[in-house]
């Protein structure tokens, strides 16, 4: 199990990583996910060695790693874009480890990870002639060849295009899944650390702002910054926010009380003949599936909400709406 404990980096007296604590177990996946400049890399390439820590203890299964150089910790990383050999065949670049440390059945073990990757077949082709995701997972088995204690993955996705990208993100999962992988996965991407990972941690200004189970942290943002950057559309407070909460049936008491705040996805306001609020149609988007609008929503401001695409209405049209309480998320007050 890695263990981080307060541990924090600075750049020339500069703080990029500020008193981070995190607990990874076994078999898991932790996404580290926050906007450019957040510390999140920095992070990582302190848990790899190649980055001093300034504070605090980077450990593994309860041993300290200071002054473990990169090589013997036992971690594989993974780069944004491959860095394959491109004078080396597919075979050649995924068992380079392997033939370093002149490991025995090297053959058998690259046939099985080019099979684990969806690449059988592919061992004698360069680098040149694959598409950016088959290059990213012939990097992705070579990191595996060793079968290292943990898999450090350095935003490696983010150099494909987006139809792509979402789907190696299922693939990575089910490949890490199948290979009982424990990784470390920094990213920008929301919807990418959603697919990949187990568990979540946010970061905000070299901090750790919140960490737990993807479901929980994705259900109870702890701040509006937070909600947003998950992907929730808007965060109502004060009499909008209870307004809200009352139309979908969810009481306005508890952690919020005071100065309740929810976080409101776009599909969790819809047009109902019998729904609790009211408002006028200022603007109307079609889809192949729904019809996207937004609405200036009576006590509430303007929301975004949905419509089947059965004669949805039009601009300046009034519209009685539904609030679905599975869709919100109730965040704590101060």
């Amino acid at each position: 199990m890695l263990s981080v404990s307060d541990v924090s980096v600075a750049y020339d007296g500069v703080p990029a990583v500020v008193d981070v604590s995190l607990e990874l177990p076994d078999g898991q996946v932790l996404a580290v996910l926050g906007p450019s400049g957040c510390g999140k890399s920095t992070l990582l390439r302190a848990v790899a060695g190649l980055e001093p820590v300034t504070a605090g203890r980077i450990g593994w299964d309860g041993s300290d790693l200071a002054g473990v150089p990169t090589h013997k910790r036992g971690f594989a990383l993974m780069f944004q874009d491959g860095q394959l050999f491109s004078h080396l065949s597919v075979a050649r670049n995924v068992g380079y480890a392997l033939k370093l440390r002149r490991a025995p059945g090297t053959n058998a073990r690259v046939a099985e990870l080019l099979e684990l990757v969806g690449l059988a077949g592919y061992g004698e082709r360069l680098p040149a002639t694959l598409s950016g995701g088959e290059r990213q997972r012939v990097a992705l088995a070579r990191s595996l060849a060793v079968q290292p204690r943990l898999l450090l993955l350095d935003e490696p996705l983010s150099a494909l295009d987006a139809g792509l990208r979402e789907r190696l993100a299922g693939d990575l999962r089910t490949i890490l899944q199948a290979a009982g992988t424990t990784a470390l996965l920094v990213t920008h991407d929301h919807e990418e650390a959603f697919v990949v990972a187990d568990r979540l941690a946010v970061m905000r200004a070299g901090r750790v702002v919140q960490d737990g189970d993807i479901a929980e942290v994705w259900r109870r943002p702890v701040d509006s910054e937070t909600a947003l950057f998950l992907g929730y559309a808007r965060v109502l407070d004060g009499a909008a926010a209870v307004r809200v909460l009352v139309a979908a049936g969810m009481s306005p008491d508890g952690p919020a009380v005071g100065r309740p705040a929810v976080a409101v996805r776009r599909s969790a306001i819809a047009v109902s003949a019998d729904g609790a609020l009211t408002g006028v149609v200022r603007t109307v988007r079609a889809t192949p599936e729904q019809v996207r609008l937004v609405v200036d929503v009576e006590g509430v401001g303007e929301l975004d909400a949905v419509a089947s695409l059965g004669r949805p209405p039009g601009p300046g049209d009034p519209v009685r709406l539904s609030a679905d309480a599975t869709r919100l998320a109730v965040i704590p007050g101060p």
